[in-house]
């Protein structure tokens, strides 16, 4: 029992990254009902950027971090409006297979530039830490789930407060009406994509100072994403973020109590994901999706 506070804060920490990960998935699905299998492969571009400046200029990537993040829009658009626009009206299946080609694509692109070994951006808070009497607080994923809150309010507010977020949400919630009322879709619908990129490399370069790089992070990080979308609600960006932290609970209890439970913790989201789907596929916040 005396570990659960550390539990707890390690969970928090955890679920706020998580929460940035998957957010834009949430709301690229949500707005396009595209599902996007190369959302982990944004991830380690973010990561991967955020190294090769560190690399090259001595930037920190916490200062990189809004470069990369417009770079992200606007390479996320672009490919929506060149690959995944022609295919919208396409079976699901059609734009799965696209996406994941386009997610091996990249992969292979990383393999190709820095080669498959691990790497990490060194930096002076990566590896601090804060005590509070018995817990201990590492400064690296202090420093990224404060960033992925800002991130994270700033999404909301912009959706709740700005005519294109509100736009956004119109499509989310009634396409047709929005679509009457003069809504520019296609317009709206790559914005939105360009905006789940962009949230996914700011996730990789988080991930770039606290963890290991490598071209192949992106799977994993594809399992998880939507294991936690689907726990939380195909297209529910609340549903994500509840899905987020409850997910990062279930990772961080069963490595504090089950024997070798670091090794078994990778296979929560696996197990997550099969029980939803099983006894509740609409999620915690379910919806009917309409096509």
């Amino acid at each position: 029992m005396h570990y659960i506070p550390q539990l707890i804060v390690d969970a928090l920490l955890l679920g706020g990254i998580y929460t940035l990960m998957v957010i834009g998935l949430a709301l690229s699905f949500g707005v396009t009902r595209v599902i996007n299998f190369a959302h982990g492969e944004a991830v380690m571009l973010g990561a991967y950027g955020a190294y090769t400046i560190a690399l090259v200029s001595g930037i920190d990537p916490l200062l990189a971090l809004p470069l990369l993040m417009v770079v992200g829009c606007l390479f996320g658009m672009a490919l929506f409006k060149v690959s995944i626009e022609p295919v919208l009206k396409a079976p699901h299946v059609n734009q799965i297979l696209l996406t994941f080609g386009i997610g091996l694509v990249l992969q292979n692109a990383a393999v190709m530039i820095w080669k498959a070994d691990e790497r990490s951006v060194v930096t002076p808070y990566a590896y601090s830490s804060f005590q509070f009497g018995e817990v201990f607080v590492p400064g690296g994923r202090l420093i990224g789930f404060g960033v992925a809150v800002v991130l994270v309010a700033a999404l909301f507010f912009w959706l709740r407060r700005t005519e294109f977020g509100r736009a956004t949400r119109a499509l989310d919630e009634q396409r047709d009406a929005a679509v009457l009322v003069g809504i520019n879709v296609k317009r709206m619908y790559a914005l939105a994509f360009g905006l789940s990129v962009a949230l996914g490399v700011a996730t990789g370069v988080i991930l770039s100072f606290i963890g290991a790089i490598s071209p192949f992070m992106g799977f994993h990080i594809l399992v998880k994403g939507f294991a936690i979308i689907v726990l939380g609600g195909l297209g529910s960006i609340v549903g994500a973020v509840l899905g987020a932290f409850l997910l990062a609970f279930a990772e961080t209890a069963v490595s504090y109590y089950v024997p070798n439970g670091t090794g078994w913790a990778e296979a929560v989201a696996f197990a997550v994901l099969f029980l939803v789907l099983v006894l509740r596929p609409r999620g915690i916040v379910g919806q009917a999706v309409a096509d």
